[in-house]
């Protein structure tokens, strides 16, 4: 299964002459361009022009996870139902609201309807359907149980974005206050100090130590606001590039994240969560364990976790226990390797992975609940500290002249 999940069909568009001289053109599948010819020729086509057809999205709002999780309930719904891959695809296009993902579904349908798999329609588009979804989707194409598969499949689409939507909401709120607080210290240190500053050199005195270093702050914030943009600009931009480009450098992010308090315990849950739910989705679809550990691992979502999970895959490939190896990498709690154990014992890995899914799922959720609760006052005193000491800051003046009056 493995070799075939490899192969890769890309669509092109061709023309061409026929046996009579009369001008043709299409658009079909294929390996590759060379095959396409040959069989053209076997047809008794000339081939003039042949070119790799590209996908283009169209106009508006880019295609999320989100979107790409109610695809797969539709697709899902719909097969259940008896309905034609290709007719469920062609309800679920018409249905769509974006314009994008209108496209991306009327590519799937016509790729299918030229006599193209569904699941290597799935994989031209890897930007949108990961190998995980690919693989479950030939298993069922295999098995001849697509709709149970596709059913499956969207279950987990869901429980994933469900994760990440719990992870979001608990990082979004402390985000939107700390980008309020610099939003609110630079409109202060831009217009409002200076104005202060205007009526302290009225009072031919010396000022305080803390508010001249408010003052001059704000000299440099207003003198040198572009470069100080360019050079977050230009870090950001860096440690994106790095992160994404360089493996060491993603490794030892993805380490610190993991020690960060609160945080890394939320983001070690999530994808404890993940792994098993991806393992107990590729094992119930029939994909053999070593295959679907490597594709498990390409999904972790952390560098960590994705060489841990490898090393399982290898160690699994010598003919050892799931948990044995589990137990060696050290990034998985013993009451996780316990529960995998037994399913190993009883023959059923399927059913305690998926327990164990729905108890870090729920220790995430729970775990997101108090983080909100707890950074709220905390991000609430830290804003005022720092709005508060420019306050202060520009009234020591006053209150020293009050003093001296």
């Amino acid at each position: 299964m493995a070799s075939k999940a490899n192969v890769r069909i890309t669509t092109f568009q061709w023309e061409g002459r026929d046996r009579q001289g009369n001008r043709v053109r299409g658009r079909e599948p294929s390996v590759a361009e060379a095959l396409l010819r040959n069989q053209l020729r076997g047809q008794g086509i000339t081939v003039t022009r042949i070119k790799r057809e590209r996908f283009k999205s169209a106009r508006g709002r880019r295609i999320r996870p989100r979107d790409i999780a109610a695809f797969t309930r539709q697709l899902a719904t719909l097969t259940g139902a008896g309905v034609p891959i290709v007719q469920s695809l062609d309800i679920i296009g018409t249905s769509e609201n974006n314009p994008r993902m209108q496209n991306l579904v009327g590519r799937l349908k016509s790729d299918v309807e030229s006599g193209t798999a569904l699941s290597k329609a799935l994989g031209e588009f890897p930007k949108y359907f990961d190998p995980l979804f690919v693989n479950l989707v030939q298993a069922g194409e295999h098995s001849g149980q697509l709709e149970q598969l596709l059913e499956k499949i969207a279950t987990y689409k869901e429980k994933m974005e469900y994760i990440k939507s719990k992870i979001k909401k608990a990082m979004f709120y402390p985000a939107s206050v700390i980008a309020v607080a610099v939003l609110v210290m630079i409109v202060m240190l831009i217009w409002v100090i200076p104005e202060f500053q205007k009526l302290f050199n009225g009072f031919g005195a010396s000022l305080p130590a803390y508010t001249r270093m408010v003052i001059d702050l704000s000299k440099s914030v207003r003198d040198y606001a572009p470069v100080y943009i360019l050079v977050v600009a230009a870090l950001v931009s860096a440690i994106t590039w790095m992160y994404r480009r360089s493996a060491p450098f993603r490794l030892r992010v993805d380490q610190t994240l993991l020690k960060v308090p609160i945080i890394g315990a939320i983001l070690k849950k999530a994808i404890i969560a993940r792994f098993a739910r991806s393992l107990a989705t590729m094992y119930g679809a029939g994909v053999p364990m070593v295959e679907g550990l490597d594709i498990i691992a390409g999904t972790a979502g952390n560098r960590v976790y994705e060489i841990g999970i490898k090393r399982i895959r290898d160690q699994v490939a010598t003919g050892r226990s799931l948990q044995e190896t589990m137990k060696q990498t050290d990034l998985f709690p013993n009451a996780v390797v316990q529960m995998i154990a037994i399913g190993e014992q009883s023959g059923k890995i399927q059913d305690m992975a998926n327990k164990v899914a729905v108890i870090y799922e729920t220790e995430v959720d729970n775990a997101v609940e108090t983080l909100s609760t707890l950074l709220e006052p905390i991000i609430i005193v830290v804003l005022g500290i720092i709005v508060g000491s420019l306050v202060v800051a520009m009234y020591l003046p006053i209150f020293k002249l009050g003093s001296v009056v």
